[in-house]
């Protein structure tokens, strides 16, 4: 099961928006986009990155809000390519998506409340370092120390490979077979 949501942080340059997509099954986040607009291609982006990266079988369900970027058309059609299932919350009923809401808190303690940013550049790459580096690597040490019967007889889930995030207008091309994925670009 995935969950996703989208986070909004003001720089001096203006608002910068972040959509995560949390794999809960291996406590990682699997796909992520940033940018300074909300809009449908900001989820849509997030999720195929997610797809790329995780490349899931079986059913997946995909749970968010009942924000427009995940009621968008372009969204749903992506979901339905890579055979995931969407799922929504009820209407005035945050509880339901709280583990990535937990996660956004986590961001929001970590890395926003931090300083002021005065710039979008400033605060897309120290989201993208969080990500990448400092949650990823605390969830892999909770992950090794974990005593819990079941981390000795069954795998770790793969290690989600780092997203490379290049501020070059053209991103960075992921490597994928899929006609869903060609074409992604990941980046500013």
């Amino acid at each position: 099961m995935w969950v996703t949501d989208i986070t909004e942080h003001p720089t001096g340059e203006g608002k910068l928006y972040c959509c995560a997509i949390k794999d809960l099954f291996s406590n990682r986040i699997v796909g992520y986009a940033i940018d300074e607009r909300m809009t449908a291609q900001l989820a849509v982006t997030a999720l195929r990155t997610a797809v790329a990266r995780r490349q899931p079988t079986g059913v997946v369900v995909v749970h968010s809000d009942r924000g427009s970027q995940f009621r968008a058309r372009s969204f749903r059609a992506v979901l339905a390519a890579a055979g995931l299932q969407g799922s929504m919350g009820r209407v005035a009923s945050a509880g339901d998506n709280a583990a990535m809401e937990s996660w956004n808190a986590l961001l929001q303690k970590n890395v926003l409340d931090r300083r002021r940013w005065a710039t979008r550049d400033q605060l897309h790459d120290t989201i993208v370092f969080w990500i990448e580096r400092t949650y990823t690597g605390a969830v892999d040490s909770a992950s090794s120390a974990s005593s819990h019967p079941s981390s000795s007889s069954s795998p770790s889930p793969p290690r989600t490979p780092p997203l490379r995030h290049d501020h070059q207008p053209t991103g960075v091309n992921l490597p994928c077979s899929s006609p869903l994925l060609a074409g992604v670009v990941v980046g500013r």
